[in-house]
């Protein structure tokens, strides 16, 4: 159950910072006082009955509408905040703020700080919609479109150490368009660029860059933060470190991030694009960690898995080119298991000799299947925004808001290989309903002060299952059948103690988060105790929950 937060007992918890056993036991009597801690994270009908009468659906409209605001509230067709991309979670709110300040969102979260234990009001910020499991959700509360707000503007400073001030609520496409604009760009994404800044920061941001760059929460400089007690603080590796760590990769537990300053980098005008086949694991993953590993490599550097595809490298032609035809058209990828090395080099047309010899040269180190190396040259816009594409292509066959049960896994270099085998040798067996992605990031990227939490090893993995459900469907494409694959792969990874972390983590059980965090979790509820202590934001994330007062 999540840890119940405004109570006396955990005001009590403050007071105590002399040692890890007193939190514990303090931590662990929360979950156990009666009338004050809903036992099941999914909500329950009676629990959202007790909510409905704690939260008099007439009475929040009536308190929210005496606020002074630049933006305004919608209190009727509301039902859209309650789906998100995932589309397996429907939580409907009260009432959406479409904020144009920041002073709305502060104005808003301070009202309800004020109304105190005494209302189960929550707040969620909703950027694009883009979580799984109704992570932007908050079951009759106030959910926040992140997009509506249009300050500040976009500020793009060019220099020395250039960056640029956005939004929260900005999608990382806008900021790729302009800050191209002056030859420069971000240097960490994520594959899909229609996603809010404040989304991203508050998870990890994660692409092939990741190896070189870090997560896109390791090239911040700044933050603004709303608090959930509505204050806004500004926020740095310098001015209230404490904060700004806790926000990046925090899960929106601590505050709303409402403005970013990004790092910015130069940017190519072009990208050398290839993928190359493996039919054996151990020399996929062998030549990927040796390519993370270099200090000249690639640019970009991902990986995915291919079960029971046929056809496969005629559809590569499309987008790429054999580099020998004949040799290319000979190969069979009928009923094997194969993996997909995608690499990248960014370069101007001004260097394409050089690029071509690095190229070369790095490829001349792999261990590839050699019929199966296709190129391709494309603009770094294109590159960048490539998946948009396929959204165009999904949207257009109604496939693109179907649910998507994805499950994404951080896992431990030492253990990918026992995972490999199981998981796609055994679990998966012939059948996967979505691109699989899987590639080595180096912890030495990633800043261990961020609430962010990864394996213990130097190096691990990102596998993600990108699965999409047909609806309606109770065959191998429905939504049943892959989640309770998605349970079968974790239930495998708990007994074999692969040491693994979730990425977009969702549990259901305060055991289950304090597990995840580990050693990081006590500092996690410190700072949920500091700046969020009637656990205000966020309940999608279902880690803390609200107190209910007596009925």
């Amino acid at each position: 159950m999540p840890v119940n937060m405004g109570s006396p007992a955990s005001n009590g918890f403050l007071k105590q910072n002399n040692t890890l056993f007193i939190r514990i036991l303090i931590i662990s009597f929360l979950s156990c006082i009666p009338g004050r801690t809903n036992h099941c994270s999914n909500l329950s009908l009676a629990t959202q009955e007790v909510q409905t009468k704690s939260t008099s659906s007439s009475n929040i409209p009536f308190s929210l509408e005496t606020l002074t605001l630049d933006g305004y509230f919608s209190f009727e067709n509301t039902h859209h905040a309650a789906k998100d991309f995932g589309s397996t979670s429907h939580f409907h709110p009260s009432a959406i703020l479409h904020p144009k300040s920041v002073s709305d969102i502060f104005s808003t979260i301070k009202h309800i700080f004020n109304m105190g234990s005494t209302s189960a009001l929550t707040v969620a910020a909703r950027g694009h919609g883009h979580s799984i499991q109704g992570q932007s959700q908050a079951h009759q509360g106030v959910v926040i479109y992140m997009q509506s707000l249009k300050e500040p503007c976009m500020k793009i400073h060019t220099g020395e150490l250039p960056f640029v001030d956005v939004s929260g609520g900005e999608l990382w496409i806008n900021i790729l368009h302009e800050t191209l604009k002056y030859g420069l760009s971000p240097m960490s994404w994520t594959d899909y660029l229609y996603l809010s800044v404040g989304g991203t920061l508050s998870n990890a941001g994660i692409s092939g860059q990741a190896f070189h760059h870090g997560p896109q929460i390791n090239n911040v400089y700044q933050l603004e933060v709303v608090t959930g007690k509505g204050e806004v603080v500004t926020c740095s590796e310098k001015q209230n470190a404490d904060l700004f760590h806790g926000v990046l990769g925090g899960l929106g537990q601590f505050g709303i991030i409402t403005r970013a300053r990004i790092s910015l980098g130069p940017a190519q005008k072009m990208v050398k694009w290839i993928r190359v086949l493996y039919s054996e694991f151990s020399i996929f993953s062998r030549d990927q960690e040796h390519l993370i590993s270099m200090e000249n490599s690639f640019d970009y550097i991902e990986g995915f898995v291919i079960i029971n595809r046929t056809g496969l490298l005629n559809n590569w032609r499309s987008s790429f080119n054999p580099k020998d035809p004949l040799q290319a058209s000979q190969f069979n990828s009928d009923g094997k298991i194969l993996y997909c090395l995608e690499m990248a080099i960014y370069f101007n047309p001004d260097e394409n000799n050089i690029m071509n010899q690095k190229t070369e040269s790095l490829l001349s180190e792999l261990s590839y299947i050699p019929s199966t190396l296709f190129l391709s040259e494309v603009s770094y816009m294109d590159f960048l925004n490539r998946v948009h594409l396929s959204e165009i292509k999904l949207r257009a066959k109604g496939l693109w808001e179907v649910p998507h049960p994805w499950l994404n896994l951080l896992i431990p270099k030492s253990k990918i290989s026992n995972f490999a085998q199981e998981v796609f040798g055994n679990i998966l067996k012939n059948n996967s309903n979505g691109p699989i992605l899987i590639y080595p990031v180096n912890k030495s990227k990633w800043n261990n002060k961020t609430s962010f939490v990864t394996p213990d090893e130097d190096i691990f993995y990102l596998v993600a299952f990108l699965s999409s459900a047909m609806p309606s469907s109770t065959g191998k494409d429905g939504l049943e059948h892959i989640m309770t694959q998605n349970q079968k792969i974790l239930n495998f990874c708990a007994a074999a103690d692969l040491g693994i972390k979730q990425y977009l983590p969702h549990y259901h059980t305060q055991e289950e988060w304090q597990d995840h965090f580990g050693l990081h979790w006590e500092l996690f509820v410190q700072r949920k105790s500091t700046y969020d202590p009637l656990a205000i934001l966020a309940p999608g994330q279902r880690i803390f929950q609200k107190a209910i007062p007596f009925l």
